[in-house]
């Protein structure tokens, strides 16, 4: 409904919700390139092949099979690509215990990793707060903002945990209205971010990363879902190395 009312305003341009140099076509968003879990070869083909393609920053999702096998793996990685081959993001969505979490970050900060998504779960604010404070590898909090709405909320729960990053996923926590208040506060408390998308369509996806081309963040966003389905509608959106362009020229798919 939101980014429905802002595209209504602009009649004029089908599509364009925040006219831009990336909307014009002239410059693009850099984003990671999303490497899917699985057999140490597969994952390493994935990461060959990101890099191949001229990705600078990949994000690997951990925490769905033994600890010991994804130190492995990233043992493995960074025997064949150093940190400034290519930067390394985590995602544990979660799956750590509060009580070894601080033990298993010791262990992944050996391996030069950019920073890890949500070590353990949401909603436990003062075990979240005390890794922070310790951890030898950046957090970034993800899930944590889902749910939290007013601004005396969100202002609290940066307060209290003082995470290094936050992650915004504009269609979970509220859209881009929300996404702003997010922030401003991160901001103001020195907190670093970057925005994600959430398996959204190309609509979707078109209307965050006008968005946040806005906010100039150097960041890479982790704008890169949109590959994953086979059945997307057809957009002026498309990926150039690691960066994501908009093609002015190109017409939307239009469905009756």
């Amino acid at each position: 409904m939101e980014t429905a009312l802002i595209d209504l305003k602009n009649q004029e341009q089908q599509g364009i919700l925040f006219p831009s140099n990336f909307t014009s076509g002239t410059k693009g968003i850099t984003i990671n390139g999303l490497i899917w879990m699985g057999e140490k070869q597969f994952m390493f083909d994935q990461i060959k092949s990101k890099i191949e393609s001229g990705y600078r920053c990949i994000k690997l999702k951990i925490g769905a099979i033994s600890f010991a096998e994804e130190i492995a793996l990233l043992d493995y990685i960074r025997s064949q690509f150093s940190a400034s081959d290519i930067e390394i993001r985590v995602d544990a969505n979660g799956a750590f215990m509060p009580k070894t979490a601080l033990e298993k970050l010791n262990k992944l900060a050996t391996f030069d990793l950019h920073s890890i998504e949500q070590p353990i779960k949401q909603g436990q604010e003062d075990e979240m707060a005390k890794l922070c404070e310790l951890t030898p590898l950046p957090i970034a909090l993800d899930e944590e903002l889902i749910g939290i709405h007013t601004i005396d909320e969100k202002s609290k729960l940066l307060s209290t945990i003082q995470p290094q990053y936050i992650i915004l996923k504009p269609s979970l926590v509220g859209g881009l209205a929300a996404s702003e208040e997010w922030i401003t506060i991160a901001e103001n408390q020195n907190i670093d971010w970057w925005a994600t998308s959430a398996l959204e369509s190309n609509i979707g996806l078109n209307a965050i990363s006008q968005w946040v081309f806005t906010k100039s963040n150097p960041m890479p966003q982790g704008l890169g879902t949109g590959q994953l389905f086979i059945n997307n509608i057809d957009s002026p959106l498309y990926l150039k190395a690691d960066e994501l362009y908009y093609n002015p020229i190109t017409q939307w798919q239009i469905i009756a």
